[in-house]
Order: C-alpha cells, then sequence, then structure tokens
C-alpha cells in the first residue's frame, strides 16, 4: 500500500512541470499563494491545514517556501531530500518575493513574476508596494491558472490515494443503508454517515455531506436538517471521504419503499444518463460533450431541462478542480483528468435524485473508482 501512495520524486516532476509552463509564458519566476497549489506543488504531506499562511517563489533554478514558525519544522521535515529551501522569516509574503527576486538582480523589462489570479486585492497592493520601490517597472503578470491548469492530469499516486478515499466512502455507504429508515432525521443521516468515515481511515471529509428527503432532495446543495425520513420518498446522499490529503465523491439515491411512475421513471434516466457518459469519457471527449450526452438521454427520458447543473467535475487536493464536465468547457479531455458524472433531476415542490460517480479517464476509456452498486437501493 505505501509503495502505491507515495513517490518521491513528485516535487522534482511537478516543479519541473511549473518551469517548463513557465519558459512558454515568458515567466522569469513564479509565486503560488493557494495551498493547494502549493501542497501540490511540493508535494509535502500532513503540513499544511487550511490556513493561507504560506507562499512558494520558483524560479528556473530555486524553489523557496515562505511559512512561519507554526508550520516551519513540518516543512523543513517534508522538504529534505527535495531541493525545496524553507523561509521563516517574519515578513510579509510580499517583501519575501521581492527580495528573493532583487537578489537576482532582475531589473529587465522582460523579466516577469507571474502571480495567481486568485490572490486578494489586498495581497496585490501589498505585492505592488514590496515591488514598487525601485525604478524599474513592476515584473508582476498575472497568470490564468496556471497550477490549477497542471493539476488537472493526475499522478498514479494520485490516483491511488483517492481510489482508497472512495474505498472508504463506498463502505460508509454501505453501512448507512442499514442505518436509514422512516422516522430518523436528514442530521441523523449526516452525523452516522460522517462519523463512519471518520472511525474507519478517513482524515477528514471531503466536503460536508448532503442527506436531502423528500422535496428537500430537488436542491441539489440541501443542508441537512430535521426533516424526517418517511416511506414513498427518495433520499439523495452526496458525501466523500478525503484520505492522504486526496478527496472522494459519491451520490446514490435510496428509496424508502418501492417507486412508481414519475420517480421510477426518473431513476431509469438518471441511470442511463450517468451510464452511457462513462461508457463515451475518453481522451479527445470534449467537458461539453459530455454534458450534452447526459442532456440528451435525459430529454429522451422525458427529463429535459431538469438538471440545471454541470455534469461533473475535477477531484483532486480539492473537491472542486479542473476540468469540470459542462458546456462551458470545449476543451478536450486527457489521460490523467480525474471527474465526477453526476446526473441529477430535480422536480420542485416533489423531488430530486443524482447518481454521481467518479474515476479516472484512461488512455482507452473511463475507470471508475465508485464500487457501490446502481442497481436501486430500497430499504
Amino acid at each position: 500500500m505505501a509503495d502505491e501512495l507515495t513517490d518521491a520524486q513528485a516535487p522534482a516532476r511537478h516543479l519541473g512541470r511549473l518551469r517548463a509552463r513557465m519558459a512558454e509564458e515568458g515567466l522569469t519566476a513564479f509565486l503560488a499563494r493557494g495551498t493547494s497549489n502549493i501542497q501540490w506543488l511540493t508535494a509535502f504531506d500532513r503540513v499544511f491545514d487550511e490556513e493561507a499562511a504560506h507562499a512558494l517563489f520558483v524560479d528556473q533554478g530555486r524553489a523557496v517556501l515562505h511559512t512561519d514558525s507554526r508550520y516551519s519544522e513540518a516543512c523543513r521535515r517534508a522538504a529534505e531530500g527535495t531541493g525545496i529551501a524553507v523561509n521563516d522569516v517574519r515578513e510579509g509574503h510580499g517583501a519575501f518575493a521581492a527580495k528573493l527576486w532583487n537578489h537576482r538582480f532582475m531589473a529587465e523589462a522582460a523579466d516577469k513574476l507571474g502571480i495567481e489570479d486568485s490572490i486578494e486585492l489586498r495581497e496585490y497592493r501589498a505585492l505592488e508596494k514590496a515591488f514598487g520601490e525601485g525604478e524599474a517597472p513592476l515584473p508582476l503578470r498575472e497568470t490564468d491558472g496556471v497550477v490549477v491548469g497542471l493539476r488537472a492530469v493526475k499522478d498514479p499516486y494520485e490516483i491511488a490515494r483517492m481510489r482508497w478515499a472512495q474505498a472508504m466512502t463506498d463502505a460508509a455507504f454501505a453501512h448507512i443503508v442499514r442505518f436509514m429508515a422512516p422516522g430518523v432525521t436528514e442530521r441523523d443521516v449526516q452525523l452516522e454517515l460522517e462519523n463512519y468515515m471518520m472511525t474507519h481511515g478517513a482524515e477528514g471529509l471531503a466536503f460536508p455531506s448532503i442527506v436531502a428527503t423528500g422535496e428537500n432532495g430537488a436542491s441539489p446543495h440541501a443542508i441537512p436538517g430535521q426533516t424526517v425520513l418517511e416511506a414513498g420518498q427518495c433520499v439523495v446522499l452526496d458525501f466523500g471521504a478525503r484520505f492522504a490529503g486526496y478527496c472522494s465523491d459519491m451520490t446514490r439515491t435510496v428509496f424508502l419503499g418501492a417507486p412508481e411512475g414519475e420517480m421510477a421513471a426518473a431513476w431509469e434516466a438518471l441511470r442511463a444518463a450517468n451510464e452511457a457518459v462513462e461508457a463515451m469519457l475518453a481522451p479527445g471527449v470534449t467537458g461539453a460533450e459530455a454534458h450534452q450526452l447526459a442532456e440528451d438521454v435525459l430529454e429522451g427520458h422525458g427529463f429535459g431541462g431538469k438538471m440545471g447543473h454541470g455534469l461533473g467535475h475535477g477531484v483532486g487536493l480539492d473537491i472542486h478542480e479542473q476540468p469540470v464536465l459542462s458546456p462551458c468547457n470545449p476543451q478536450p479531455l486527457a489521460a490523467g483528468n480525474v471527474v465526477t458524472v453526476e446526473p441529477g433531476i430535480y422536480l420542485p415542490g416533489r423531488f430530486g435524485m443524482r447518481l454521481e460517480d467518479f474515476g479516472v479517464v484512461t488512455e482507452t476509456g473511463f475507470a471508475v473508482f465508485t464500487g457501490s452498486t446502481h442497481e436501486m437501493v430500497v430499504i
């Protein structure tokens, strides 16, 4: 297990991919501030948390992580053998980056420091101030999803971690269907589901679990509350574990009694849409084409226009990554992309349902991580 989940060469490989992209973009150096981007570039495990306390300066010869005393020892241990330097001088990230920049006498107009487009305006102003004290023009150049784009193609060790996370998620689903029954609340189910994952190997949750019964299911991101599960309803369960930094994501719809009529027809449409898309995913297929196929299948079953959201999204260190399966993505998928396939049908005031797997695009198709059944689950 340990061998497939680790890769000692990942820091050098990830930084090498960034440096190649920098050369393509005409960037002399790059400053990463997004914590997930830094975690991916360094491949440090069990170091970073939710706080945006770090900056990574990368040029063609150096990679220097700026952090503070709360993280510096853990960072130094993780950096051993990677060639990444750790700096915990008590100063702002802008001042840190400016010192590294000026140390190499980068004052030519052609020299540019790439910065992420996700940084806050306040931080950008601090960078302007730190880099604007000399006479040279500001070297800052906003970039568009440089590291996020690199993260979209997963390494084997990343895929292995997500498979393990999904195995825990599948086990939680097998457990929760034995727990669910008319009379318990959405919140009861959420707590039981999340407790099971946390006590059976998950290091955290990929996101707050969704449990939505009856008409609440028609809201794709419903928040579990005190609504009681009742016979004749369906219940949407959307949840995932986090393992070794990586997320899983699945949705199943459970029926409290065998459905009939429109509800049964909706389930058949949903399953058909999910399976049609998973059968067609391969390198070269665009996110827009995948989404449109799901829409076409749903419409053919009489549920056209009842989904509303994009068909799927990338998964990795974050629960929402690139690429997306939606009308907004005309780009072709590539081998190594990890995406969800989650068609939904939402009928306000009546019910909603969703069927979601996730997996990896391979050279020949799509390998699903999710092991839970597509057969109707009735309790």
